[in-house]
């Protein structure tokens, strides 16, 4: 049985919008479902059934002898807070992951990132945010910065704090502060790391 009889895109913004379904349940009878894109119509993920990412997530260590973990602490307009997250961003036209997580990287925090490409690429393919509100799919990418730094590169938009957070800092944040949940199930590996081999947990 066909589940969407018809789709009707209900706002026009430049980053995100609403489009309502003319959804059908198990019975075939009709409901109203509403859920978010960044994507035109055309390009919506129930059309073209793509798993292309829009977006990355990004897991960066620092390269010292007792790595620490790269966060931001960042202003997010519908909490009216700061959050702790990892540095994360839209994926450009023409871009790979890897290439926008080098562009977000020094666009928010001011590090130079290098990509690690080892182990197994099924944990850096992209999986979906949250399903029942978009269809928004987005990767994980991961690597290393050195403490050179330059200045952040912000928009106007986006007031973020970097912080460098060894384990200690890392449970601190988890137990006492308000965190992405992508940010925190990659905070928790990051408790698990091993010094000697700090992206084992790739393999």
């Amino acid at each position: 049985m066909k589940k969407i009889a018809a789709i009707r895109k209900l706002t026009d913004n430049p980053h995100l919008n609403l489009y309502h379904l003319d959804a059908r349940d198990r019975k075939g009878e009709p409901f109203d479902y509403y859920f978010a894109s960044r994507n035109p119509k055309e390009r919506l993920k129930l059309m073209t059934k793509s798993m292309e990412p829009e977006g990355i997530v990004i897991y960066a260590l620092t390269e010292e002898k007792n790595p620490r973990l790269v966060l931001i602490k960042e202003y997010r307009y519908p909490l009216d807070e700061e959050i702790y997250a990892l540095p994360a961003g839209l994926v450009d036209k023409g871009e790979t992951p890897g290439m926008a997580a080098v562009r977000e990287m020094k666009e928010e925090t001011g590090y130079g990132f290098r990509e690690y490409t080892g182990g197994d690429a099924c944990f850096r393919r992209p999986f979906f945010m949250g399903p029942g509100l978009t269809d928004e799919a987005s990767c994980a990418v991961y690597g290393t910065v050195s403490l050179e730094r330059e200045l952040p590169e912000c928009e106007e938009t986006e007031d973020i704090q970097v912080v460098l957070a060894d384990k200690r800092r890392v449970r601190q944040i988890l137990t006492e502060e308000k965190v992405s949940l992508r940010g925190a199930y990659l905070m928790m590996q990051f408790l698990s790391m091993s010094g000697e081999k700090p992206f084992a947990f790739l393999e």
